[in-house]
């Protein structure tokens, strides 16, 4: 997935799950594109691209709202509650249905978390405005631009926000022949692990999956201790694998 390209969409854009660049519509969830001019063929129908994209999202991702809703909080900013009960809210129960579901409560008590998440909305329309007027006037220099990371990658937060011009000077440093050679040493720093580790993920193709070898074949050519990689790889949820081994993947 492109990460840039899910985060820098609109509202819009997120609620239908796709953005169109140029003549392609593309999946803001899995990535998958699907080219303007071409008919797809779905479940015996065809279809031109705008629509074989709404119809791929529906049959592969069931939702873009139940895929936005299992983000982890740090996206969200969502407890399990709150979740909870937009799911329910979702499937259009009234404040006593819920608290049937819920298994305790008051419909006072859903009603006043209807209302705080209202709330929360009209605090979200007003930041999002706020921090619209600010990209308008920034200057959005390198150094002061942030890097992005995939939304199944673990272990950052807060403290490891990194800068656009640091990730270039420990790209510089790790890899002295370019991204695409081999890595020098691998950091001990959290930071630098991280930028680290997102980098190697280039080299792995995202919708493929790998066996075991393929990944350790892949990472010999990076560097040595293709083991330490592999298991940070998978540690800091940049990459899962089966419960057996078997089969490796980039994580979405």
């Amino acid at each position: 997935m492109n990460d840039d390209l899910f985060w820098d969409a609109t509202i819009d854009e997120l609620s239908n799950g796709y953005r169109q660049l140029e003549d392609e519509y593309v999946c803001l969830i899995c990535g998958e594109g699907f080219e303007d001019g071409i008919i797809y063929p779905m479940d015996g129908t065809l279809f031109e691209a705008k629509k074989a994209v709404s119809k791929h999202i529906q049959a592969n991702h069931i939702s873009v709202f139940d895929f936005l809703l299992n983000l982890d909080k740090k996206y969200t900013g969502l407890t399990e509650h709150q979740k909870e009960l937009l799911h329910f809210f979702k499937e259009g129960l009234n404040d006593k249905e819920i608290v049937k579901e819920l298994n305790g409560g008051s419909p006072s008590t859903i009603r006043n978390h209807r209302f705080k998440l209202k709330e929360k909305e009209k605090q979200a329309k007003v930041f999002l405005t706020l921090m619209n007027l600010l990209g308008n006037t920034s200057d959005d220099k390198k150094e002061d631009r942030f890097v992005s990371f995939h939304k199944g990658a673990t272990m950052v937060d807060e403290r490891y926000a990194i800068t656009e011009d640091e990730k270039e000077k420990v790209l510089t440093t790790y890899f002295k022949q370019g991204i695409d050679g081999p890595l020098t040493t691998f950091p001990s720093k959290e930071k630098r692990k991280i930028i680290v580790l997102q980098t190697i993920l280039l080299r792995f193709e995202k919708s493929k999956k790998y066996t075991e070898k393929e990944v350790n074949d892949l990472l010999k050519a990076i560097y040595s201790d293709f083991a330490t990689i592999r298991r940070y790889l998978i540690e800091y949820g940049f990459m899962d694998r089966s419960k057996d081994c078997t089969e490796y993947w980039v994580k979405n």
